[in-house]
């Protein structure tokens, strides 16, 4: 689900923001600690890493939203010295779409949660979104009748429709074909140029496209590592640009080896072996 923290207004300026110190352990064993991370205003930070690393919840507790039973320390601070609530769009993993409503009206779902009502102009601006994740003649059905990746899709419009500053997406493509994923991405990077975003991805090639720096979240103990910022030029770069596939491969045999490395140290304790 998209969530928006508290109501904000129209057109912010964009917002940089430092994670400091951040940890989480769940009954005595720790995911991560000591992360620390900036988000400079304006850009896309991909957070790339093996699954079960903590990627998750390191959105999640920059978002303020609570990990069950987790015990979670660290600081989050906007560039600005301003209350980041108000100024987050999160997009979950799982679309959480609410089955009794339409499409449109899920789209809605947190501007109608935050002032009770919606306008023709806003249901206008979601019928706009739709059209643009390719949905708009499905505005009027139910969750019920759309796949897993249309579902993704109207996910993407919802946060889209949230209008803020800071967006935190959680594997937003993952349920998407290719091509759609591709079209998608040019989608999304359009209409969240000038926001700060940091997209959690498994995809080196997607990060490389979309993003404008790249972080590493692997290894155990868990560390976070720069991947050092891309070319400055306009995104989604294309996938034929030079370096590109030698860049992915270089991130995906990173990746291979901390995990390697993870699933190494990891075993002997989980066999009972010292």
């Amino acid at each position: 689900m998209t969530i928006a923290l508290a109501a904000a207004p129209e057109a912010q300026a964009s917002i940089g923001v430092d994670v400091a110190g951040a940890g989480l352990s769940f009954a005595g064993r720790l995911i991560f600690q000591d992360v620390s991370l900036t988000l400079k205003a304006g850009e896309w930070t991909a957070l790339l890493g093996p699954s079960g690393v903590g990627k998750t919840s390191l959105l999640r507790l920059i978002a303020g939203l609570p990990e069950d039973g987790g015990v979670t320390i660290g600081t989050v601070r906007a560039s600005d010295g301003q209350p980041l609530a108000g100024r987050i769009a999160y997009m979950a993993q799982r679309d959480l779409l609410l089955p009794w409503l339409s499409i449109i009206d899920n789209v809605l779902i947190g501007h109608r949660l935050r002032h009770h009502r919606t306008s023709v102009e806003d249901r206008q601006k979601a019928l706009h979104l739709l059209d643009q994740v390719g949905l708009a003649a499905r505005a009027k059905d139910r969750p019920s009748a759309l796949s897993g990746g249309m579902r993704q899709r109207v996910a993407l419009a919802r946060t889209l429709m949230e209008d803020r500053p800071l967006v935190l997406m959680d594997e937003p493509f993952s349920a998407l074909d290719a091509v759609t994923r591709f079209r998608l991405q040019e989608t999304a990077a359009r209409l969240l140029s000038g926001r700060t975003v940091l997209l959690v991805t498994h995809d080196p090639s997607e990060a490389l496209r979309l993003a404008d720096r790249i972080a590493l979240l692997a290894g155990l103990p868990v560390q976070l590592t720069d991947a050092g910022r891309l070319p400055d030029v306009a995104t989604p770069r294309p996938l034929d640009a030079p370096g590109m596939a030698e860049r992915a491969a270089g991130l995906l045999q990173q990746l291979a080896l901390q995990d390697a490395t993870r699933q190494d140290t990891r075993a002997p304790v989980e066999k009972g072996v010292a």
